[in-house]
């Protein structure tokens, strides 16, 4: 059992880029996959809400969003995933936001972005910071299975549908991706593959993707899936985007990045999704966290093995 003060002193600590302790961690992670059970494969969500795209670990960036976007619980959040690898923190990300989603269970729904994945996160940072800031795997285990139980989509009052990438041949209706084994690893095909993989483009009906996985998916099919699920439109994210969203197909799907300063080399800006009590949208930009407001990450030590 996680108590409403230790909670509160995790997210302090969190909140100020401090990682807490192995055991902490192990709490609540439990405490998440509890609560995540409960939740289905495509989540309903209210609004008010603010819609955020991916994160990738620019921690001083996820706090910068916070002061543009309003904090948790008085803004509510769907966060559409990639809260790990590439940038420096990682750790403190993502334990931040799950701290936060077992506080706040209401205010948060965080969707399951394709790198919350054993595979890619050994590929693409998060492992190995695991390792650099607890010197075991441990932490890097407790997290991959709390990805396993994040939900696969959101629905904003029955109208706007929340994905990390994009659609799938294999999905026609919403209800589909509800019965979707969701509790494993990300599949290297398939339906649930798809919803993390694929992306829009001027194209018509379906084509490969140059990803390796999922597909691109044109106009055509983006109307057919909104018509079918009277949806009035997709959010997701999965691309950079320099000016910080991109709306396609006359605005049936929008692309929504979070991460400024993507890779802190890209020059772009970021942007989240607000939407008001009626569904009217917001768009809000903005910049990389000033350098005065972010800390400097630990070096990381080369191992000495020939000493």
């Amino acid at each position: 059992m996680v108590s409403e003060t230790e909670l509160e002193k995790w997210i302090e600590l969190l909140g100020n880029c401090q990682i807490i302790k192995e055991t902490e961690v192990k709490q609540l992670c439990t405490k998440a996959r509890e609560l995540l059970l409960k939740e289905d494969n495509v989540q309903k969500v209210p609004a008010p809400c603010t819609i955020v795209g991916d994160i990738h670990g620019q921690f001083y960036d996820l706090k910068e969003l916070f002061r543009v976007g309003g904090t948790i619980p008085d803004t509510n959040y769907v966060f559409m995933g990639d809260y790990v690898d590439r940038g420096f923190y990682s750790v403190e990300t993502f334990l931040l936001l799950l701290a936060l989603k077992v506080r706040y269970p209401s205010c948060v729904c965080l969707i399951r972005g394709n790198h919350e994945s054993r595979q890619i996160t050994q590929v693409y940072g998060f492992y190995d910071e695991c390792l650099r800031k607890y010197g075991s795997v441990n932490v890097w285990r407790y997290c991959t299975q709390v990805f396993d139980y994040l939900p696969l989509a959101a629905v904003v009052e029955s109208k706007i549908f929340c994905v990390h990438a994009g659609l799938s041949p294999s999905i026609n209706t919403v209800d589909q991706i509800r019965t979707i084994e969701r509790k494993q690893e990300v599949p290297h095909d398939g339906a649930f593959c798809d919803l993390l993989w694929s992306d829009p483009e001027d194209i018509d009906g379906w084509g490969l993707s140059p990803r390796g996985a999922g597909y691109m998916f044109g106009a055509d099919v983006v109307r057919q899936f909104n018509t079918t699920n009277n949806l009035d439109l997709i959010a997701r994210s999965h691309q950079l985007v320099m000016e910080g969203y991109k709306s396609m197909f006359n605005d049936m799907i929008v692309t929504v990045w979070s991460a400024p300063n993507y890779c802190y080399r890209c020059g772009n800006v970021a942007s989240i999704l607000e939407l008001d009590e009626h569904l009217n949208r917001n768009f809000k930009i903005f910049e990389a966290a000033p350098d005065e407001h972010r800390g400097i990450p630990a070096r990381k030590q080369t191992a000495q093995y020939f000493i």
